[in-house]
């Protein structure tokens, strides 16, 4: 027995041993693939399918937009996607719920056939299908259930794609069948499995190569040659990743590499075989010649491994796919419980002989046609399910029972151990040669805290691991020796988590109870060595403290990751909300009429007082977003959003365009674009990403309620403006009106009618004030007669919104009887108004077919008119909302193919369209302002993804950390696309934006100022004394040279980096507005301090001017931390942006090449005293020695001789 113990405890460190020892001799080499980048060829035609169960309305919602968002990253004539679905157990064939679930899926895949009815080569497509099969009773489970589950699934759908008829195994078939004719291939998915842009194409590629076509044996009964199936790679996805430390833990490195290269993989690299684990391709031919009629029923639940061993399954290691780790060891025992009652049920297949098919004259038994390979795999998967059982039985009976007791603890770690410690080890002594030392140790430091952590997880689980392992093996032996049932039980892991979590057993206590053998042995060994082994407990006392805390331990590192959230002071946001109030009154007073609402670019005060009537896309697209903003905060109404959205988009149908580009500039009076006429790459890829995060904005209005609490929050940033330069009387009005703000916010749930009565008393306070600064000794023109009007029309178009949409509350008092009729409790949405008549059309003629009194019918008549007017008026807005949103969507829909070098994979700088003459420069660098317009082509299919990945990514140092270069090292090319792109943490951006702003911080400490840097303009000014404007940055963020003789301040930059560093912006934006940077539209746009431009006396000049595009990006940044990333969810939540958000998640590299700029740091330098130079006079050239003068500013060199040589 002893023996036995020590077997199978060391062949887990004999296995892992040679399995490294394999990954590090062998050399990997990636499976033949043809090149499909042009497309699937009709032959190669390919479904793509997820099997899935139907267990409720938000899992069918959930399940579409996936299929949808893997269709967009996957576009192809000959590519279609289904969804192959089941519905629960049950007791019966049909429940109440089913068809209204049934028809749900069948309404959505409807509506997505619809939606891309056409395509990319123009013919009618499609792409969508549902295959839903019903129930069928299981005699020997008892229930009703879908047959063999997944196995049977995919086998009913082999069986419709050879010919069988469709109601033969389907309750239901939506989609045009006949389009599957000839289909070759079915990509199968988890219902979380992501499918990265592209990444069919690839697998159709190496499926479809003449080296890899499947060879059947019939003689062996299984494919010899080729592959049947093909497994990629399988990571854990980021955001699954950062739900909880256990899955950041066992996770790993997540994130994209944009070198994506093939791994080692034992089995592969040495028998040509790997293993299939669900998700992959594979041969419909060779599937259905290798499986029909083979297996029994109710006998295999994990199918996947034992069908790659028939069919033989490759890996594709090159190819990777991504899905979500489980957040909680819970749900990860859960599933790891199901994997081992699935492979200890296919113990028999290691037999001579194994059990016949299911059809009716199939043998009882038959031979075995197994490899030996497959049977290892098989067997490897037993002997692991027992590890945890064998290791703890030995650390037990090596304290209690084995001499010598010293060797047995040693024995058990080391086996756990030893292989991490030969990974360490060969991973420090592998430094890349381009790495920095102190890099490479931090790097390796880190890969040994998480080995480390996972070494002591799986220690301290290790009592309950073959607690549950053991409980697996007996259940599959009971099930399969004696009961013969539940051998096909199984739920969803997303499906236990989702009850697990709404049953409350998430809990401390829940971990404790399910958890209880490892506290149990834990106190039971130690109640027995403290008395019979004392000095034991000095080697097991480690060990036992683990066991015993393992449920604590668990439970803790289950729990959810909260985003931090940044510590601002009540102060502080006060501060920020009043900045934001400010910086939309720019758009709310220069956007207008005037301008065609277009907004101009730049208002300066000094030295003229001057608007710039002429503006680019950049400025329109931010424009358009600050309404939005300012909708956010509660500064508009939604009829107002409206209105400025549809009379901005109406003016950009009338501007010129070439070839859907905007122009670079246009004059906002006369709307001509200006000369020479320019199409710019990055102006155009900010207006379409800001157009595209405009159109998921529009189309979230119809389920925001009519009135929200965010309208008061804007009165209130109002009120405060206002009384810091109010004087008493004014004063106490506000007193009175901010009383009756906090009463209307704590009455928000309340009904229509008491909300309408505190904006009515709130709009007599407003127009009391604002009476009051009119005929008070300040000025008409006054700040505080300004703020004083704006906020009585703040409550003014409130109230005229509700009055609009609720036109019953003009009514009189209800008679009595009716009141509970006028009390329509809650603040309805947009889409509920619409609806609202139906709702109360068969209450209301009820009422009236009642006995009631002439003033009730007529009263309930109008009422009637009113709701049907309400209900009216909501379509309209809803008709119109829908309009701007298409609208938006069209205008972002631009070509790039004249822009784009197809050699490079890179878009040139511009196109002059008067000279007809393409910028010879391109965008190369990651660290751009340009990657959101490259993201957004990319997403909509106008550049291929290997634009992305053609990026620079050049990196250096900052802080201690990897940052990425940028051209000029501005704020705005590093934070800009993050005022609407989402920022993932640990990925290669998001360590750029902090090492950035980090650098940032500390030159602005070198250099005695304020920090923060960016293009901007500067205390210049042209013959017509407008400011000029350059493109500054910080030394050691960017490329270009002579970045530190100029010193300009951009508090636009410090607003930009409240999105990374939020405290530390809010107080540099603190000290800014102390030094009287802030206007009455916010933060002026710059103070320079450079010395070369100041005044005898000065030290800084502030430049007294606003930019649209600075104010804009001002706007959103406050929104982003102060409304928690409005823009950033919406642009989250276009499924065309969802289908190549993988490219933000790229991870940061271990290895990288470090730019040294010490030569351009040195100017920063403080020389403390001025060093007159020597003056040198000679009179003749002929000296004896040359005489010399060396001057250099540290980059540049010159030397002149005596003689009048040099160089």
């Amino acid at each position: 027995p002893l023996s036995a113990l020590l077997l199978l405890a060391f062949s887990q460190l004999a296995v892992s041993l040679v399995n490294w020892l394999a990954t590090l001799l062998v050399t990997p080499h990636p499976l033949p693939r043809m090149d499909f980048s042009k497309g699937i060829p009709p032959e190669c035609r390919t479904l793509v399918v997820i099997p899935s169960m139907l267990t409720g309305a938000e899992t069918i919602e959930n399940l579409i937009e996936a299929l949808e968002v893997r269709f967009l990253a996957n576009r192809g004539d000959n590519l279609h996607f289904a969804l192959l679905t089941d519905l629960q157990d049950a007791g019966q064939e049909t429940l109440p719920e089913d068809e209204p679930l049934v028809q749900l899926a069948q309404a959505r895949i409807g509506e997505l056939n619809r939606k891309y009815a056409v395509n990319e080569s123009g013919s009618k497509a499609a792409h969508f299908f549902l295959f839903h099969r019903p129930r069928r009773w299981n005699a020997q489970e008892r229930i009703w259930m879908g047959y063999e589950r997944k196995r049977g699934k995919l086998a009913d759908l082999n069986a419709l794609l050879r010919g069988a008829a469709p109601d033969s195994d389907f309750s239901l078939v939506a989609g045009d069948l006949p389009a599957l004719s000839g289909v070759k291939f079915v990509i199968t998915l988890d219902t979380d499995t992501e499918l990265p842009r592209d990444a069919a194409q690839q697998f159709v590629g190496a499926m479809a190569h003449p080296l890899n076509r499947p060879y059947y044996d019939c003689q062996k009964r299984r494919v010899t040659q080729g592959y049947g199936i093909l497994q990629p790679r399988i990571s854990a996805s980021l955001p699954g990743a950062s739900r909880s430390r256990y899955a950041r833990l066992y996770a790993g490195e997540t994130g994209i590499d944009p070198y994506t290269r093939a791994v080692s993989d034992v089995y592969q690299d040495l028998f040509a075989e790997g293993s299939f684990i669900g998700k992959g391709i594979y041969d419909v031919d060779a599937f259905e010649q290798a499986f029909a009629g083979r297996f029994p029923e109710n006998c295999i639940l994990s199918h996947d491994l034992l069908e790659g061993c028939y069919v033989r399954s490759g890996l594709l290691s090159d190819v990777q796919l991504y899905e979500d780790y489980p957040a909680r060891y819970g749900a990860d025992v859960s599933r790891r419980h199901r994997w081992i009652r699935g492979d200890w049920q296919l113990a028999e297949w290691l037999l001579r002989h194994v059990p016949g098919g299911e059809s009716v004259d199939a043998p009882a038994r038959q031979i075995n046609p197994l490899s030996l390979l497959s049977q290892w795999k098989l067997f490897d998967n037993l002997r692991r399910s027992l590890i945890p059982a064998g290791l703890t039985l030995l650390l037990v009976l090596g304290w209690t029972v084995l001499p010598p007791a010293w060797l047995w603890t040693p024995t058990a770690l080391g086996i756990m151990v030893l292989p991490s410690i030969c990974t360490l080890g060969l991973e420090l002594f592998r430094k890349p040669g381009e790495m920095l030392l102190r890099q490479h140790l931090a790097v390796v430091a880190r890969s040994a805290s998480r080995h480390a952590r996972l070494i002591c997880l799986e220690l301290s689980c290790l009592p309950y691991e073959a607690y549950y392992s053991l409980d697996a093996i007996a259940r599959t032996s009971w099930r399969k020796l004696i009961s013969g049932k539940k051998l096909l039980e199984w739920n969803p892991s997303s499906e236990v988590d989702r009850v697990q979590s709404r049953q409350g057993q998430n809990g401390l206590m829940s971990s404790l109870r399910s958890m209880w053998i490892a506290p149990t042995i834990a106190a039971a060994l130690g109640i027995y060595l403290a008395s019979a082994e004392p000095a034991m407990l000095l080697l097991a006392g480690p060990v036992l403290l683990l066991w015993f805390a393992s449920p604590a331990i668990t439970w803790w590192i289950s729990q959810p990751l909260v985003r931090r959230r940044a510590v601002l002071t009540q102060k502080q946001t006060i501060f920020l909300r009043g900045i934001a109030r400010r910086t939309w009154t720019y758009f709310d007073k220069f956007v207008g009429p005037e301008d065609h609402w277009l907004p101009p670019d730049n208002y300066q005060e000094y030295r003229v007082a001057a608007v710039a009537h002429r503006t680019s896309p950049t400025n329109i697209g931010l424009a358009l977003l600050a309404n939005l903003t300012a909708y956010d905060f509660g500064y508009i109404s939604a009829r107002q959003l409206v209105q400025r959205t549809a009379k901005t988009l109406a003016t950009m149908e009338r501007l010129e365009r070439h070839l859907g580009h905007f122009y670079n500039w246009y004059d906002t009076e006369t709307l001509q674009p200006l000369p020479p006429l320019y199409v710019s790459t990055v102006d155009s890829g900010n207006l379409a990403g800001h157009l595209l995060t405009l159109r998921a904005g529009l189309q979230a209005q119809v389920d925001d309620t009519i009135i929200s609490r965010r309208s008061f929050d804007g009165l209130k940033d109002t009120a405060c403006l206002l009384a810091d330069l109010a004087d008493n009387v004014t004063a106490q009005l506000l007193s009175d009106l901010q009383r009756e703000i906090d009463i209307a916010a704590c009455d928000f749930k309340g009904t229509l009618s008491n909300l309408q009565t505190h904006l009515e008393r709130l709009l007599r306070i407003a127009q009391e004030i604002a009476t009051h600064g009119a005929n008070g000794q300040a000025s008409v023109d006054s700040e505080a007669n300004q703020w004083a009007q704006a906020l009585a029309k703040q409550v003014q178009c409130t109230l005229d919104e509700l009055m609009f949409l609720a036109p019953w509350l003009t009514l009189p008092v209800a008679p009595k009887g009716l009141e509970d009729v006028a009390a329509l409790v809650g603040i309805p949405s947009l889409r509920r108004l619409a609806r609202l008549d139906a709702e109360m059309h068969a209450g209301i003629e009820h009422r009236l077919a009642d006995d009631t009194s002439p003033d009730q019918r007529a009263w309930l008549a109008t009422f009637r008119q009113s709701v049907e007017l309400a209900s009216q008026r909501a379509n309209v807005r809803m008709a119109e909302i829908e309009r701007l949103a298409q609208q938006a969507g069209e205008f972002a829909s631009m070509e790039y193919g004249f822009l784009f070098d197809k050699a490079r994979h890179l878009l040139s700088i511009g196109y002059n369209v008067t000279e007809r003459r393409l910028d010879s420069g391109s965008y190369d660098l990651l660290a751009s302002e340009a990657r959101l317009g490259i993201f957004v082509a990319i997403a909509q299919g106008e550049l291929p993804q290997e634009s992305w990945f053609s990026l620079g990514r050049l990196l250096t140092s900052a802080g201690g950390e990897p940052v990425l270069l940028s051209w000029s090292g501005s704020m705005f090319e590093y934070l800009m696309p993050l005022l609407v792109m989402p920022n993932y943490d640990h990925t290669l951006l998001d360590q750029t934006c902090k090492a950035a702003v980090v650098r940032q911080i500390e030159y602005g400490g070198q250099r005695g100022v304020p920090w923060g840097v960016s293009e901007s303009a500067y205390n210049t000014v042209d013959v017509h004394l407008n400011y000029q404007y350059h493109a500054f940055g910080v030394p050691g963020l960017g490329l270009k040279r002579g970045l530190a003789e100029n010193l300009v301040i951009a508090p636009y930059a410090s607003a930009l980096a409240l999105m990374v560093a939020p405290e530390e912006a809010c107080s540099n934006l603190q000290h800014l507005a102390e030094a009287g940077s802030v206007g009455p539209y916010g933060f002026f746009e710059a103070i320079d301090y450079t010395a070369a431009r100041q005044r005898r006396g000065q030290t800084s000049t502030i430049v007294r001017a606003f930019m649209a595009h600075h104010q804009g990006m001002s706007l959103l940044s406050l929104a982003y931390l102060i409304l928690d990333r409005p823009m950033q969810r919406r642009f989250e939540a276009d499924r065309l942006f969802q289908a190549v958000m993988l490219l933000l998640q790229e991870k940061i590299p271990k290895a990288s090449a470090v730019t040294s700029f010490t030569a351009q740091l040195s100017e920063t330098r403080r020389t403390p005293v001025a060093v007159e130079a020597p003056i040198r006079a000679f009179t003749t050239p002929d000296t004896p020695l040359p005489e010399v003068q060396l001057l250099s500013n540290g980059r540049y060199h010159v030397l002149v001789t005596n003689a009048g040589g040099g160089y």
